[in-house]
């Protein structure tokens, strides 16, 4: 009986690890998995504003720090404007007025030249019409096409109007018209499968022109109410590219959709060269708005008035992160007062 004494301690030792060993396990396994959350709204809104912060923060400050309007004040939002990207032309539009004012005795304190300053501005932007195009009188889907150059996010805006499409009850079909890109498809893919829509794809060099023109025809037959077509976007100054987007607009409108949409999707952090990029893709495909991009980590933001007030084409939507909640409808009114910002 003694022998045995060990031999059974030893299988009751062997039982209680054996024991705790599972209930870790089980604990283990029944610990909850996270559950990622949207961003509430109001995050959306606090992020939005500080996008726009520091563009004219500091000559707002400056100028409100001194107890006169000075030449340091004319020069200091000047060079804030420029830095901003607002463009030469617009900021001689818009403080040569403000100092004739001041020597009217309109305007006498800096607070009063700073409020005019972003009235003025405001005024430049706001009675816009900024809405997406959407034609329900139309027989067969309506076309938006997304053109611009390579890196501004033009797909990746894409899939994000795709979700926002979808959500609204809207039956969406993509094209993956970007043929002449690496991975291109497979990216438009995976933004068909996050936003709930369908894509049409060809192989890799096929012609553009034909892949829409066979998304189109698919999503007529299908009733779907919106194609939703990606192009190639190589550098601005390719000629041969901007020939190819003429024939992607003409060959996309031959079968049974109308295209009432064309999104130029323009880098904010390319500054004045964004100007460049909008006035040549205007030109090959008749745009009729601007998504601005990467507005979140750029002090840039002044393209809009360059955009709107020298070609006249309106930014409909701007991009403010990386989720789908991020690419919101442009407010003019909100963006000058987050830009005159100084808290």
């Amino acid at each position: 009986m003694n022998s045995s004494f060990p031999l059974i301690f030893l299988i009751l030792a062997a039982v209680v690890v054996v024991f705790g060993f599972g209930v870790v396990v089980q604990a283990r396994r029944k610990k909850p998995t996270p559950v990622m959350k949207p961003a509430p709204v109001v995050e959306v809104v606090v992020e939005k504003k500080r996008s726009f912060k520091n563009v004219l923060a500091g000559a707002v400050s400056s100028v409100l720090g001194r107890g006169e309007i000075n030449d340091t004040s004319w020069d200091d939002l000047e060079e804030a404007l420029l830095r901003a990207d607002v463009g030469v032309k617009v900021a001689q539009a818009l403080l040569e007025p403000l100092r004739a004012r001041v020597k009217a005795k309109e305007i006498s304190t800096p607070a009063e030249l700073i409020t005019a300053l972003q009235n003025d501005m405001s005024s430049r932007l706001v009675g816009t019409n900024r809405e997406l195009n959407f034609d329900t009188t139309i027989d067969g889907p309506n076309i938006w096409l997304m053109v611009g150059v390579n890196g501004a996010g033009k797909t990746t805006s894409l899939g994000k109007i795709s979700a926002q499409q979808v959500a609204l009850g809207r039956k969406v079909l993509m094209a993956a018209g970007d043929t002449f890109r690496a991975a291109a498809g497979e990216q438009l893919q995976t933004w068909a499968e996050r936003s709930g829509a369908e894509i049409i794809r060809g192989a890799e060099g096929s012609d553009p022109s034909s892949v829409i023109f066979d998304a189109v025809q698919a999503a007529n037959a299908r009733k779907f109410d919106l194609v939703l077509a990606d192009t190639a976007g190589r550098l601005q100054n390719n000629t041969n590219l901007m020939e190819e987007l003429r024939k992607v607009r003409r060959v996309a409108e031959k079968g049974a959709g109308t295209v009432t949409e064309t999104l130029l999707v323009i880098d904010a952090t390319t500054g004045q060269n964004g100007l460049s990029q909008a006035r040549l893709f205007a030109d090959a495909t008749q745009v009729t708005g601007v998504v601005l991009t990467k507005l979140d980590g750029s002090s840039k933001g002044g393209i809009v008035f360059a955009i709107e007030t020298e070609l006249g084409i309106p930014v409909k939507l701007v991009g403010l992160g990386e989720t789908m909640e991020d690419l919101v409808a442009f407010n003019p009114t909100e963006f000058v007062e987050a830009l005159c910002s100084t808290t």
